[in-house]
């Protein structure tokens, strides 16, 4: 609603009702924004709606009445779309009955940029989880630490949730865990922020889980990238040469803060005419700026099989075949 204060900007307020209590739900929104917000909404829209629609007009009838807006549309629920949802993940974990690769996605406060894991709901084989507590965290096999509006704000939280203590425990013991954009910032050693765009301190301790020290501009980097993965050992192995592309969001650049050690910790990437995203010594610590990584439906299935061959003595079933 800032924007369409700012633009003086018609808006249209749409309800989910697959939901449920959709009526309740654009009712009461109207009746508890602010007056010149309230004069902005031209009209509603009900979504996701399943079932004939003839049953569900005595009530847009009277939704109109109550409210003095007109309802300019239903729209029928239709499956396959695979659209991001709206503001955050849905919370519901991927059920697979063949799942063997358990994703543990971190859900962030301030989370960003959450459609990036979408491709993981359809991949077979793969559960994907999204976590808020410690205690659902159990073992998984990949911990992801998403992308941010804030990291520094949410860095906090992971320290106040033990949620950070948790995901060094599970890394100690050489579970794979992944970080994007913010929480790739999140997995070095320090967060400078010498024009206090996020913090007061000006330098924040990161998780130490990567050598790194990210240091954030006033300026935000917006691009779109393509090129190749490196490949590393672990959690990128046999992924050598991969075309990618992706977006690349973010405030900061994360480098070494010793000379020359970035390039030992092997780069992901090569994008756009720059190596980017760095792997820990062991390959299973990684982080990158790559949104849409898990877009690239080659080197997804890479990154899933690896576990596959973590756990298993390949020589010896190279040799059977």
């Amino acid at each position: 609603m800032e924007v369409a204060l700012h633009a003086e900007a018609p808006v249209l307020l749409v309800g989910d009702i697959d939901k449920g209590g959709v009526f309740a739900q654009l009712y009461g929104t109207l009746e508890l924004i602010a007056p010149q917000e309230r004069v902005l909404v031209a009209g509603m829209v009900i979504n996701k709606f399943r079932g004939d629609v003839e049953v569900l007009k005595p009530g847009l009838v009277t939704l109109e009445e109550l409210t003095g807006k007109p309802v300019l549309g239903v729209v029928p629920y239709v499956r396959g779309l695979q659209i991001a949802e709206e503001d955050s993940p849905s919370g519901q974990p991927t059920l697979n009955s063949e799942e063997v690769v358990d994703v543990a996605v971190v859900v962030l406060p301030h989370i960003a940029n959450f459609d990036d894991f979408d491709p993981l709901k359809r991949e077979p084989g793969v559960g994907l989880r999204y976590v808020r507590r410690v205690q659902e965290l159990g073992r998984p096999d990949l911990v992801v630490l998403p992308g941010t509006k804030t990291t520094v704000a949410d860095l906090h939280y992971l320290r106040d949730s033990g949620l950070a203590d948790a995901v060094a425990g599970l890394a100690a013991s050489g579970t794979a865990v992944l970080g994007i954009c913010g929480g790739f910032q999140m997995l070095g050693e320090r967060i400078l922020d010498p024009d206090y765009v996020e913090s007061r301190s000006g330098d924040t301790v990161g998780l130490g889980l990567l050598p790194v020290v990210t240091t954030f501009e006033s300026s935000k980097e917006t691009r779109l990238v393509n090129g190749r993965a490196l490949g590393s050992q672990r959690l990128f192995a046999n992924a050598t040469g991969m075309a990618v592309s992706g977006y690349e969001i973010h405030m900061g650049s994360s480098l070494s803060p010793v000379p020359g050690e970035l390039q030992a910790l092997a780069p992901l990437f090569e994008l756009s005419g720059h190596e980017e995203g760095a792997a820990g010594e062991d390959g299973w610590v990684v982080g990158t700026y790559l949104h849409g990584l898990f877009h690239n439906a080659d080197l997804r299935r890479q990154i899933m099989a690896n576990h596959f061959r973590a756990a298993l003595d390949m020589e010896s079933i190279y040799a059977l075949l």
